[in-house]
């Protein structure tokens, strides 16, 4: 359907479905059926993406991410996984959030949102432009590491020496590209409170 391809990768909500659908007596069961027939994936309630079977491209977890539930922007093994900062392919798309935690497994995949006090989650947020077609939100390498730690329970890393073993032995992080990191999103990240010791010896290690 033509006009379900202009709307390429970018998710659509019931409303505006129902604007470009023309005067269908019952829309709910018109979505239905581009559902059934493989037109439209069902994100949530109410939230829709178009296949890729009717625009041939490939759908982006990260903007999906980005309006499944928001505020939100890419964080974690996600965004250190794009950044090539880690080995590991990342399997559920995780995000830090303003809202409460929540998890939505979805036909694309799972999406993991963590929650965080307002000074904190608007420190190191960038915008990524995709072929200037859309645009998501990501945390910059830096926060994204200063997510993995803040969020991480348990974590207790009190001297530069156990940042170094967590980083190169838990988190496998490639060290040749952490030396290039801007120490003061960190630094911002230290004045919020929250994981102050750790964060401080993440800044001591980069320092150094």
């Amino acid at each position: 359907m033509v006009v379900l391809e202009e709307f390429g990768v970018v998710p659509i909500d019931f409303p505006a479905l129902v604007t470009v659908l023309g005067d269908y007596k019952y829309p709910q069961d018109k979505v239905s059926k581009m559902e059934s027939n493989g037109e439209l994936i069902r994100l949530k309630k109410g939230l829709y993406v178009v296949s890729p079977n009717v625009h041939h491209l490939t759908i982006s977890k990260e903007l999906i991410a980005n309006h499944l539930y928001g505020p939100s922007y890419i964080s974690f093994e996600s965004a250190l996984s794009y950044y090539h900062l880690i080995p590991e392919r990342v399997y559920s798309m995780r995000s830090l959030t303003l809202k409460r935690a929540r998890n939505f497994s979805t036909p694309i995949g799972n999406f993991e949102y963590i929650s965080a006090q307002k000074e904190y989650f608007e420190i190191g947020i960038r915008q990524e432009i995709i072929n200037d077609r859309y645009a998501y939100l990501i945390a910059s390498p830096e926060k994204a590491l200063c997510d993995m730690i803040y969020a991480t329970h348990g974590l207790r890393l009190q001297s530069v020496k156990a940042m170094q073993i967590y980083l190169e032995e838990d988190l496998r992080i490639d060290f040749s590209a952490v030396e290039t990191f801007n120490t003061e999103i960190i630094r911002q990240c230290i004045d919020t409170g929250r994981k102050k010791t750790e964060l401080t010896q993440l800044c001591k290690l980069l320092e150094q």
